[in-house]
Order: C-alpha cells, then structure tokens, then sequence
C-alpha cells in the first residue's frame, strides 16, 4: 500500500514540474516581448480583472489552508501519516514552532498551525504580486501577458508552500513583515475608501443634474439619496460606538479608544464640510471605517477585564474583514479611479483615429513645423507616461494579501478560550 501511495504521489510531482515548466517557459516568452508588441498599449482594465480573480483565489485558498488543510495535518492524522516520509514530513512542517508550554496547548498548537497555513497562501500571494509589479514597471505590457501560466505557477507556488517548515520562514518572519505591510495598507484603504465616496458623491450628483435637465424637479431624488446614504452611515457609526462603550468600555484604555474615534469622526465630518470641494459620503464611509478599526483594536485587548470576549472565535471581526478586503479588491480591479493609474487602449486608438479636421481645430502652442509630428509626440509621451504606471495595482494587491493574513489571523495572535500562547502580539496589534 505504501509503495502504491508513493508511485500516486510521484506521479504527480512529475505533472507538477511539466505544468511548472511549462508556464515558465510562457511567462519568459511573453516577459522577452513576443507575445505582443510591446508598441500595443495595454488598456485601462489589462490585467487588472484577472488579477482580481486571482486574489480572490488566493482567499479561498487561505480559507481552505486554515480551515481545512491544518487540521488535517495534525499529529492524530492517521491518512497522512500513513503515507511512507511524505506525511510525517508534512506533520513536522506544520506543527514547527508550534511548541508551547501551557498545560493544555493542543488547542493552541492547532490555531498555530491553522495561522501558518494563512501565511503560507498569504506569503506566495506577496511575493506574486511583488514579481509581477517589477516586470510590470520593466515592460507594463507584462501586466496583460501568459495569465493562464502566472495561475499555474502560483497555484505550484501554494503547493510547493505547504513542504517549506512554519519556523523560520513563515513565522516569525513573514508574520513580522506581514504587519508592517498591513499597517501601511491601513493607511492605503483609507484613501481608497475617500476616492469611493468622492466617486460616490460626483456619480450621483451628476445623475441628479441630468435629471433636473431633463424634467425640472427630479433630480432632488438623487440628492435626497446621498443624504439618507450619509444618515444611514453615521446611524451605523454611533450605534457601532454605543455598542463598543456597552461591550469593551470596562476599563480606560478601551475608553480611550472608543472615544478618540468619535471624535476623530466628527472632526473629519467639520473639516470636509468646510472646504469647497467637501464629500459627507466620504466622511460617513471614513467615520464607519475609523469604528470598524477601533472594533478591531479594542477585541485584541488580551486583558480580559476590558475584554470579556477575549481568545473566542471572533467570528464578525473576520466577516467584516474579508468584507473591507472585498470592497478594497473591487477598487483596485474595477474602478475608474484606478484604472487612471494604467494606460488606455480607447484612448490612445482615439487620439490615433481623429478626423484631420479634429487635429485642425485643435489648439497648438510654441513652434510648431509639423502638426501630425506634435500630435504624434504628445501622445506617445503621454502614452509611454501611463503606461508606465501598471505596476502600482500589482503592489497595492501585494500589500493586501498582507492585510487578509492580518484579519484572519487576528495579527497573528494564537489564542483559544481565554488561553493564549504570545499576548504580546495582541498588544501589538491593538495599538
């Protein structure tokens, strides 16, 4: 039976390495540029859905590693260990640097192993992207390229993951790098959430003016509907507030918490209201965001006088995490905002495309000996110039695979029913 197991998994190392192959030689054809010209601009959305779906891959994958694979690699698993070197190797990987000295830690030991299989996802997520927006500053036509072997080779990449051992790599490396990537995408996810609601504002104020246009009197519908939006909004975020002073306000530190993003909220609500260019869509989804975090903060307290809850399965946490994670991937591959950050195939087919008489009429400044010259220049500078600008999806996804690792990892604090094995990392990830 053992030898039988063995020739299966041989088996199917040897397709792995063909598949592996295989999509390196694709991606080195399309990286040396002869897949497409390189004189072919890529569009505002090259790339980005796909990378999109990947990510959300990459999630489920996560789940699946945590939830699924972790427990199964447990030092009880008699169908892994069954399997001659392969399955203990496997049981070694998982449970290293799981090692703890509580009484009973066999429920410490699986959240460790069910976190490392988070970071292992998370890490090759991290480094995929972090590849992808290096080739994609070298030649931003590489964003659009051999898509079909980049998720061959990261799906390998996870696979070949699960045999690296959890200490050192994964943690406590990877884990320290991992918060100071999702710290700094903290700071990201604000300006994303700021762009949304500004977009939000623009999208329906627009459609109100249109209306008035058309029929005077409708378009008040429109700006009816932003302001119960904003009520609604600020609804959510004093009734978030109340409940976090009813559940977590039993000691000071908490408080303080809580009662600095009240404040912070109105603060930013005065400041936007003040200026000429003010969104109170952006303030509400700022102020909801800002309750979200100090909910965020306030559950990782490992004091359980100010945290009753404290070493349970958070389970709303997480839900609203992969929530914002969601919403955030949904910018970054879908919205216009972003896709200003790359090139646009329209674009630049419609300044090729205009009539004689368009260039005609088209004011021209300086000394000028060639009108299809200067237009011709403009636009290949000002293509070259966006296009240029590719690899900044790619980075911001890689900072969000950190961001995810966080939330489903609670910042990588390992604890269960009260007991925890580091409380330090929850202090860390509370402040």
């Amino acid at each position: 039976m053992g030898a039988f197991l063995s020739s299966i998994v041989s088996s199917v190392l040897f397709g792995l390495s063909w598949c592996v192959c295989t999509a390196t030689a694709s991606i080195c054809g399309a990286a040396c540029g002869n897949d497409k010209p390189s004189t072919v601009s890529p569009s505002s959305t090259s790339g980005r859905k796909r990378a999109a779906f990947l990510f959300v891959l990459s999630i489920g994958l996560s789940f699946a590693f945590q939830y699924g694979v972790a427990p199964a690699l447990g030092p009880n698993s008699n169908a892994l260990t069954s399997i001659p070197r392969v399955g203990p190797y496997l049981v070694r990987a998982w449970g290293s640097g799981c090692n703890f000295t509580q009484d009973d830690s066999s429920e410490l030991v699986q959240v460790c192993r069910q976190n490392n299989g988070v970071y292992r996802v998370s890490a090759c997520t991290w480094l995929f992207f972090i590849f992808l927006s290096i080739a994609a500053k070298c030649k931003p036509t590489f964003n659009r390229d051999a898509w079909p072997a980049k998720y061959t080779l990261f799906l390998f990449l996870v696979t070949a993951s699960a045999f690296i051992p959890n200490a050192p790599l994964f943690s406590p490396i990877y884990l320290q790098l991992c918060r100071i990537f999702a710290a700094l995408f903290v700071i990201a996810q604000q300006l994303i959430y700021i762009d949304i609601g500004y977009n939000w504002n623009e999208s329906w104020v627009t459609k109100s003016n249109q209306a008035e246009a058309d029929e005077a009197g409708t378009g008040k519908k429109w700006l009816a509907a932003i302001l119960v939006s904003c009520g609604i909004l600020f609804s959510a975020t004093l009734t978030g507030v109340g409940l976090l002073f009813g559940y977590y306000g039993n000691c000071t530190t908490n408080n303080v918490f809580i009662s600095f993003t009240l404040v912070l909220s109105l603060v930013a609500t005065a400041v936007q209201l003040s200026g000429e260019e003010s969104s109170l869509l952006a303030s509400a989804i700022i102020s909801v965001y800002a309750t979200y975090l100090c909910f965020s903060a306030v559950s990782a307290n490992p004091n359980q006088v100010c945290n009753p809850y404290y070493g349970k399965s958070d389970a709303w946490n997480i839900a609203i995490g992969i929530g914002l994670t969601v919403i955030s991937l949904a910018w970054t591959g879908f919205s216009w905002t972003a896709s200003e950050m790359h090139s646009s195939d329209s674009d630049a087919e419609e300044s090729r495309e205009s009539s004689p008489l368009q260039r005609e009429d088209s004011k021209v400044t300086g000394l000028v000996t060639d009108t299809n010259t200067a237009h011709h220049e403009e636009g290949a500078a000002s293509n070259t110039t966006s296009r240029n600008e590719t690899w900044k999806i790619n980075a911001i996804l890689a900072f969000l695979a950190s961001w995810y690792a966080m939330i489903l990892t609670g910042w990588g604090s390992i604890a269960e029913s009260g007991n925890e094995a580091n409380p330090t990392a929850s202090r860390v990830s509370m402040w």
